[in-house]
């Protein structure tokens, strides 16, 4: 016959029987070999409660004197259902803004949310670490981030596309403004107002989109050329990698919980949630990059004004100064070459290239191509086979 198997329960149950048919308690403790306290406790709890009393009890205490008090509590899950926050922005806007509240550890405002049906459980994904894409922007208004917010439709079935500015360096949101299109009539007004507001930048960081860049020629559109003629260099991520402005895409991600589940009804309201969401993500919401600080701690107006007349370029007197005609075309040793539309009627300058067989294309201070002097023909780009002899 195979060995009969019993757990702690069944031999509770045994002694209880035991006494129950005429065992001294003394008795049945010697047979179970447990100590007659032992044996009356749970005698005792099965008088009191039936065979349920016979099961071990949890042993955590009832009471705990460093327990989270529920005026807390219930201020964390307010705080939490208001700006859905994770654990880490809850504890350091309370301490900033609460300091006499007693604010437990972030861990513990994780198990709070946890335990109250707030918190949901992410997919882990293991990606190779990797370097700033904006490691060099190192003070406000060095580059700026600017992209559209995909679009949607509010629920009277009009459609909106968001498009939003910001400075790389201190996260503050300069722009959240719905547009009637995606196009360089509807966007500029926008990024003059913004640079009339705040000055302008150094740089303009975005992805290869109209009206950003354009689908043919250099990828040079209108807009770029206004910016590199108030001195802003146009930076263009690859084609693909949007974690090259990641910290622009990250705010979105923020943007899109906050306004957009669902969207509002009406254009003009939901034009009225990105104002209220700009104020707070720049004047309340901490951000960890920032040592929990809010954007506006850090950010500061440009000193670089806006002009009321946008300059021409001027170039060193040293260099090969060429008009762009109509349709974008110049002459360069009697060849008529394509450069860009976007160009038309505008001055360029020829200069010595990196290698001895190219020269450099500079638009204002930007270098937008170069011309291989051999083929009589404009490069984006120099080719690979650029030899380390053949450079000057």
């Amino acid at each position: 016959m195979p060995w009969k198997e019993t757990s702690a329960v069944d031999e509770r149950m045994q002694l209880v029987v035991a006494v129950q048919q005429g065992a001294s308690v003394a008795q049945a403790a010697r047979r179970f070999g447990v100590s007659r306290v032992t044996a009356h406790k749970w005698l005792s709890r099965y008088e009191a409660e039936g065979p349920p009393g016979l099961c071990d009890r949890s042993r955590a205490p009832h009471r705990h004197p460093n327990a989270t008090g529920p005026a807390v509590v219930d201020r964390i899950l307010a705080l939490r259902d208001e700006w859905m926050w994770g654990p880490v922005k809850l504890r350091n806007y309370l301490l900033n803004t609460e300091p006499d509240l007693a604010v437990p550890a972030a861990s513990t405002i994780g198990q709070l949310l946890k335990d109250h049906g707030r918190s949901v459980p992410r997919r882990r994904r293991h990606v190779a670490p990797h370097t700033q894409p904006l490691a060099h922007c190192d003070r406000p208004n060095r580059v700026w981030c600017a992209d559209f917010k995909g679009w949607f439709r509010t629920a009277d079935g009009q459609r909106c596309d968001p498009l939003t500015i910001s400075d790389g360096y201190s996260r503050y949101l300069l722009c959240c403004q719905i547009v009637p299109r995606t196009t360089r009539q509807a966007v500029d007004p926008l990024f003059d107002a913004a640079f009339r507001e705040f000055g302008m930048p150094w740089a303009i960081r975005t992805d290869n989109g109209v009206p950003f860049a354009a689908t043919r020629g250099l990828g040079l559109s209108r807009l770029a050329v206004k910016w590199i003629k108030c001195g802003i260099t146009p930076e263009r991520i690859r084609p693909g990698n949007p974690q090259e402005n990641g910290r622009h895409e990250r705010m979105h991600r923020t943007l899109k919980q906050h306004t957009l589940r669902p969207p509002a009804s009406t254009w003009r309201r939901q034009q009225r949630r990105f104002d209220q969401f700009r104020d707070h993500y720049n004047q309340v919401r901490p951000h960890q990059a920032l040592d929990h600080q809010p954007p506006e701690r850090f950010y500061e107006p440009s000193p670089r004004p806006f002009p009321s007349r946008i300059p021409e370029p001027e170039y060193p007197s040293d260099l090969d100064v060429r008009r762009v005609y109509t349709k974008g075309s110049f002459y360069w040793n009697g060849h008529l070459l394509h450069l860009s539309e976007a160009l038309d009627n505008e001055y360029i300058a020829l200069a010595p290239g990196p290698v001895e067989r190219y020269l450099t294309i500079y638009f204002g201070h930007v270098p937008i191509a170069f011309i291989d002097t051999k083929y009589a023909r404009v490069l984006h780009k120099l080719p690979r086979n650029a030899t380390k002899k053949d450079r000057q």
